[in-house]
């Protein structure tokens, strides 16, 4: 009884295997793609001020202990 279930079992397999290539593989055809670039926003605060800034804290806060 157990050969019998596997056999059934490894036919629907194979005949679902059989029906879902039926219609062939299809050439694939992918759609061009569209690269574009948008520039970064700019801040306000130049990134070399913050650092300056920060150093001068660091400064400030370390004569003061």
């Amino acid at each position: 009884m157990r050969l019998t279930t596997t056999l059934a079992a490894a036919a629907a397999i194979a005949v679902s295997a059989v029906s879902a290539n039926a219609g062939g593989l299809a050439p694939m055809v992918e759609a061009p793609v569209v690269m574009i670039e948008t520039p970064a926003p700019a801040g306000s605060i130049n990134p070399g001020y913050i650092v300056l800034g920060l150093l001068a804290a660091l400064v400030a806060a370390s004569g003061s202990f």
